[in-house]
């Protein structure tokens, strides 16, 4: 009997080790072969995409993670680039030549070119997934894709030198910001006319927009503000003192505060968007020019192109927890779908840095060891995520 009961113990404590080690906390996150994900990094200089995995996946088989699988020969000079949220695409502005790539996410492969107008700069896809928007900076005016159809359905004259663009999330307003006239247009995305053109502040250029659709929020680089723009009435509500050189502005996921990089005063703003004003402005560090907030509104990561470095901000205790490293000139920051890893581009050494959490239960989450680099292109610019999950019919 006392035999019988050692064995079961044994037994017992190997299946538990076999379980513990299972579960365990690991550097990257279980999936099953359904899952997929991908981040697109734009090579300016190469006149490609590069295609990273980022999914590792464990079992009898298992596959290497967070590695470049694929490059992709696009149209030239490709810059920005934006994702499908309804459909498993990626779109891609090529600056030089004057299109857009579709890239099919399931198999990474270019599927279509759009002709549109002269130094496209930027392009946002609306929440349905239904359309995108295209800026033309060197011929003052906006395209509308139709991303079913693939074809441009029409061109729209706006301001000069056409910035930035972003869909409100009802999707009834694209707002556009021309750098070179110092305004803001607003376009009515039913009938594709436009309803307004405000002038705002200097050389305005990136654009959030709040979770009830009637409020703009726009840096101006040149002036060194952010201006409000009541999206209903088309009227300036305020222009908001930041810091020097203000070049990126995010909102965070529950819509109620925005915080802006603040490039030559190596801090950031934040700002409140219930009130339209400032809360403060704070030292962050050497030439920040990209941020994301982590979903649960707690964290936020600031790539600091000056001291090749992650800050890592503590939004409920408004503090700086640290900085992580990186490579030459971070100018993109992202996130895994699962929250585990940042990806930071880096566009002095051409690579994706990898940061993640080694064990999620003893280091604090605010703590990611540099796991691995990728290397990219050359002048690697911009950088996406796409997460899908596929059938087994369609694997």
């Amino acid at each position: 009997m006392k035999r019988l009961l050692a064995v079961l113990v044994l037994f017992l404590m190997a299946a538990g080790a076999a379980v513990w080690w299972y579960l365990r906390p690991q550097p990257f996150p279980l999936h099953g072969a359904a899952y997929h994900e991908y981040a697109y990094v734009t090579n300016f200089t190469s006149n490609t995409v590069t295609v990273m995995d980022l999914v590792y996946r464990f079992g009898p088989e298992p596959s290497q993670g967070f590695r470049a699988i694929r490059t992709l020969v696009t149209g030239q000079g490709p810059a920005a680039i934006a994702v499908n949220p309804r459909k498993n695409e990626v779109y891609v502005v090529n600056t030089r030549s004057g299109n857009v790539s579709v890239i099919d996410a399931e198999q990474n492969q270019v599927a279509a070119t759009l002709g549109v107008h002269a130094a496209p700069s930027a392009i946002h896809v609306s929440a349905d997934g239904k359309r995108a928007y295209v800026t033309n900076s060197a011929s003052a005016n906006v395209s509308v894709l139709d991303l079913d159809q693939r074809k441009v359905i029409a061109t729209i004259g706006t301001g000069r030198d056409p910035e930035a663009v972003r869909v409100s999330p009802d999707g009834l307003i694209a707002v556009i910001s021309n750098r070179g006239g110092n305004s803001v247009s607003l376009l009515d995305t039913q009938t594709l006319r436009l309803t307004a053109t405000i002038p705002i502040c200097q050389r305005p250029g990136d654009i959030a927009i709040n979770l009830d659709s009637n409020r703009a929020f726009i840096v101006c680089t040149g002036s060194s503000q952010v201006a409000a723009v009541d999206l209903k009435t088309g009227q300036l509500l305020a222009l908001l003192d930041v810091g020097h050189s203000p070049v990126r502005i995010v909102l965070k996921p529950d819509g109620g505060e925005l915080f802006v990089c603040n490039r030559d005063s190596d801090s950031i703003s934040r700002i409140e968007v219930s009130s339209n004003e400032v809360g403060g402005t704070f030292l962050i560090g050497d030439k920040p020019s990209d941020a994301v907030i982590t979903a649960d509104n707690r964290l936020l990561y600031v790539a600091n192109a000056g001291t090749n470095s992650l800050a890592v901000y503590d939004v409920d205790n408004g503090r700086l927890l640290g900085s992580l490293p990186t490579g030459d000139s971070p100018a993109a920051v992202a996130l895994t779908g699962d929250q585990y890893h940042i990806l930071v581009l880096d566009a002095g050494s051409g690579d994706v840095a990898v940061l993640g959490k080694l064990q999620a239960t003893l280091i604090p989450s605010h703590q990611y060891p540099l796991l691995t680099m990728i290397p990219a292109g050359i002048s690697p610019r911009q950088m996406a995520v796409k997460a899908f999950n596929l059938s087994s019919k369609q694997n």
